[in-house]
């Protein structure tokens, strides 16, 4: 693999802006849920029972522990941690240096307090990837806050291999549960012509998504399991334009689910990751730079290597394609202008499949990741310098222990795709992820499991009223209510009360003993818990006095469809009445009372003062000066702002490079017009595409001295770190010599009269 400098800085960039989107989402929510009046207190997970700080922090992994010391409640302590991850997030966006290993460790550790106490609101996949992609960049991202230098490290591929097995995990976990769980839609393909009204959050170009053709839809199904279960074997490919074609795969896939659903970070974690399939080379075909390109290789070789690989990609795609009409029955329809397909293998042959492939596919990656570790250790052993080749060796062995024990660890979760499989782990291995499972390093994955409201989207309605006999319909700001209101766009931020109505929606209310809680608070007519409704509090209709009756019912909605003459209908919605959800209660009925108590869920305690030291006055004011702007208004403004600055200063670096080349060109010049007035210069018989090609370089390596901008710019290497492969470093110096000794010969020549 080439050059991954510009993939990795993209890649830290992208999960420092995830960290920001991530903690100013929850912390707008962290009152309504979290809060002393919230619907589940976070202090209720902190129980201090009289150990010490460190037998508690290793029980429960969480900076809260540390909250009476700053003399701060658990709820204000989580605003707090909240605030300074934002902010530090915000923070590495914007300074390079600041994308460090220190840095990104303190984003982990504070998320995973967050974790730690977030309870059934926090219990999501994407909460568990950001955790295990986040401490992936502490071994990703260099030292600069302690080692001063942004430079290339020998074991920087090593380590980033690690975001590729991640990627690579993730998605062919996501495909293959898919027909694990042998949910007939998926198996019958037609799973995406429900998924687009039936998932939790759908945007309005879900609508139009809905009303595709069915056979478009079954073939989008192919085309899900094609790029979640075959393609993400191209990752450890060793042709480059292979994994480059699984890339472009990949993004299509994840572009496709954002426009069409509200995912929140998860989308964009997912892209982050792919980059781990890009390199320089590649990176630079987008920025419009040019490659530097061995002249010393024979055209013969180039020539024969260059067509070998086309045919080996041309086979590959091939395959791909010939396997996917074989396997799902591929044909044209002439007479529907269309494709059919349909599932042309049984689950025993699928399981048979991946039986056959899980435990080879780790030997695929042990293979790509020794190759790794191969070529980090040449590299190190190719540095000049004792000293320095000792310690680049130093830090080899760590990474290279720390990337083995990670990919050792993660074989546990991956390995639940295959219970056989599974079962011929070596047993030192599973307790080696026993010990680190409270830490969220590794975890198992697998998205859309089965495809839910088959017969109907299921949807909680609560309603309120003050008498019992009017009824006032509560609507939320994201879910699907209002059979009129289009539905949101709300990426990246996660309303986590809204999905949690999505889940509760597919049960029982006693699955969700939240939500009794949540008409608790509403009863109590408690703000923080409406704004997680409404952050416009005027538009909740019980905001001027709370109701004194609440009830819940479930109904089954559906998409409109377009009308007989194809025009657009007036309701995005229709819907019908499926049955009581929950019964209508009153502050001080019997049958809420007996909820609350058996779910733990009365806090017996008095209420608690506020907490008035310095540090808790200054986080109830930055409370006060964000309360009532929206969460995806308040995430994208930063996203913004961060994005702008990050432009504005890579155009000052171009412009002060523009100044500074100009002005050698001028004193150049001034120079050959004084020293020789009446004779061409002497360019020892260089020819001008050579002096061109001389200029670039010199140019390009300016670019490089000018230092860290955001995205697009080489990585300032500081000197001799710059280039730690030994031979490489010892070519560049002499080619550097020569040009200076050339240089001076050529002024020599402009002085001799």
């Amino acid at each position: 693999m080439g050059g991954i400098i510009q993939p990795r800085r993209m890649f830290l960039w992208s999960m420092a802006v995830i960290y920001l989107a991530a903690f100013v989402s929850l912390y707008v929510q962290i009152p309504g849920l979290y809060g002393n009046e919230g619907l589940l207190p976070a202090r209720w997970q902190l129980k201090y029972s009289g150990k010490s700080l460190w037998e508690q922090l290793l029980s429960s992994p969480s900076l809260l522990w540390f909250g009476p010391q700053l003399g701060v409640d658990t709820h204000t302590a989580m605003e707090l941690l909240c605030l300074l991850g934002a902010a530090l997030s915000f923070a590495a966006t914007l300074v390079e240096s600041l994308r460090d290993s220190v840095v990104f460790f303190c984003l982990w550790a504070l998320y995973l307090s967050m974790y730690q106490v977030g309870q059934v609101f926090l219990y999501f996949q994407w909460d568990n990837l950001l955790l295990e992609t986040g401490f992936l960049c502490i071994l990703v991202a260099p030292l600069t806050l302690l080692r001063g230098s942004r430079g290339v490290r020998e074991h920087d591929h090593l380590t980033f291999w690690l975001t590729r097995w991640l990627l690579f995990r993730l998605m062919f976990a996501s495909g293959v549960v898919k027909l694990m769980s042998r949910c007939p839609t998926w198996w019958g393909l037609t799973a995406l012509t429900y998924h687009y009204e039936t998932q939790c959050l759908p945007t309005s170009l879900a609508w139009f998504a809905h009303q595709l053709p069915v056979w478009w839809q079954k073939l989008s199904v192919v085309g899900t399991f094609v790029i979640e279960i075959v393609v993400p074997l191209l990752f450890f490919s060793p042709q480059r334009r292979l994994r480059i074609g699984a890339f472009y795969l990949q993004v299509l896939l994840q572009v496709l689910i954002i426009l069409t659903g509200n995912y929140n970070f998860f989308n964009l974690l997912t892209l982050a990751l792919c980059l781990s399939l890009l390199d320089d080379q590649h990176v630079n075909f987008w920025l419009r730079k040019a490659d530097k390109i061995s002249k010393n290789d024979s055209r013969l070789c180039s020539w024969l290597c260059s067509w070998l690989c086309y045919l080996l990609e041309l086979a590959v795609w091939s395959l791909m394609i010939f396997g996917s009409v074989l396997c799902f029955d591929l044909k044209l329809d002439s007479t529907k202008k269309g494709i059919t397909s349909k599932t042309a293998f049984t689950y025993h042959q699928f399981n048979q499949f991946l039986q056959t492939v899980t435990i080879p596919f780790i030997w695929i990656g042990v293979l790509s990741l020794t190759w790794e570790m191969v070529t980090a250790m040449f590299r190190c052993a190719c540095v000049s310098g004792f000293l320095k080749r000792f310690w680049g060796t130093l830090q080899w062995s760590v990474f290279a222990a720390a990337t083995a024990a990670m990919f050792t660890v993660s074989l546990v979760p991956y390995s639940y795709i295959e219970y056989d499989s599974h079962g011929k782990l070596w047993p030192g291995v599973r307790r080696a992820y026993d010990l680190v499972d409270r830490f969220q390093l590794v975890n198992s994955y697998g998205l859309f499991r089965r495809m839910t409201g088959v017969s109907g989207r299921p949807e909680v309605v609560i309603e309120g009223s003050n008498d019992a006999v009017s009824w006032t319909e509560i609507e939320f700001m994201y879910k699907p209510g209002n059979l009129s209101a289009p539905p949101a766009v709300v990426t990246p931020h996660q309303p986590r009360l809204d999905w949690q109505m999505w889940f509760a929606a597919l049960g029982d209310q006693t699955q969700a003993p939240w939500f009794t809680s949540l008409m608790y608070r509403l009863l109590q007519g408690k703000r923080d818990v409406i704004e997680l409704i409404q952050t416009d509090v005027s538009q909740y209709p019980f905001h001027q006095e709370p109701p004194a009756y609440l009830r819940a019912h479930r109904y089954r909605y559906w998409f409109t469809e377009p009308k007989a003459d194809g025009s657009y209908p007036e309701r995005w919605w229709r819907r019908v009445y499926d049955e009581e959800f929950y019964p209508t209660v009153h502050l001080g009925n019997t049958f809420l009372e007996t909820m609350l108590t058996q779910y733990g869920l009365k806090d017996k305690s008095p209420p608690r003062p506020l907490p008035n030291t310095p540090v808790a006055k200054a986080v109830r004011w930055v409370r006060s000066q964000v309360r009532g702007v929206p969460a995806p208004v308040l995430i994208w403004t930063l996203i913004a702002c961060s994005a702008t600055l990050c432009l504005l200063h890579r155009l000052q670096s171009r412009n002060k490079h523009t100044e500074r080349t100009a002005g050698t060109q001028k004193e150049a010049t001034t120079d050959q017009t004084a020293n020789a007035p009446d004779s061409a210069p002497d360019t020892d018989g260089k020819s001008d595409e050579e002096q061109e090609a001389e200029e670039e370089e010199e140019e390009e390596e300016e670019e490089e001295e000018d230092g860290g901008d955001c995205e697009d710019e080489v990585e300032d290497c500081e000197g001799e770190e710059k280039y730690p492969v030994g031979d490489d470093k010892e070519e560049e110096d002499g080619m550097e010599t020569e040009e200076i000794l050339k240089r001076g010969s050529f002024k020599k020549k402009m002085l001799i009269p």
